[in-house]
């Protein structure tokens, strides 16, 4: 199945505590249906000091699950559903809110 959401895409939080957010696709992690979005569901995590890393509380972006997130609209940046067309041969990602072909 071809992929509807990629790393590099603008998306919009559906659910949860930052709901109506946007970020961009940093990692996608097709196995569990997940995605890593930038400054989106951030965790705080304590870490042990090791030889090559310091002690400390870090801040890093958890995973959300790929159905809480939308693509925006290249348009308007509001969520849209993702289609698929055949155009000379290749096979585009399209936006069904406004019919803009996604780059990507």
């Amino acid at each position: 199945m071809a992929a509807k959401i990629k790393k590099g895409d603008k998306v919009v939080v559906l659910t949860g505590k930052d709901k109506g957010r946007t970020g961009e696709v940093l990692q996608v992690l097709p196995a569990e249906n997940r995605v890593v979005v930038q400054g989106i569901n951030t965790v705080r995590r304590h870490t042990r000091q090791t030889p090559s890393q310091e002690a400390g509380i870090y801040t890093k972006e958890a995973s959300l699950h790929m159905s809480n997130v939308a693509l925006a609209d290249p348009k308007d940046g509001k969520p849209t559903r993702v289609g698929f067309q055949v155009k000379d041969g290749a096979k585009q990602r399209v936006a069904k809110r406004s019919g803009e072909v996604i780059n990507g």
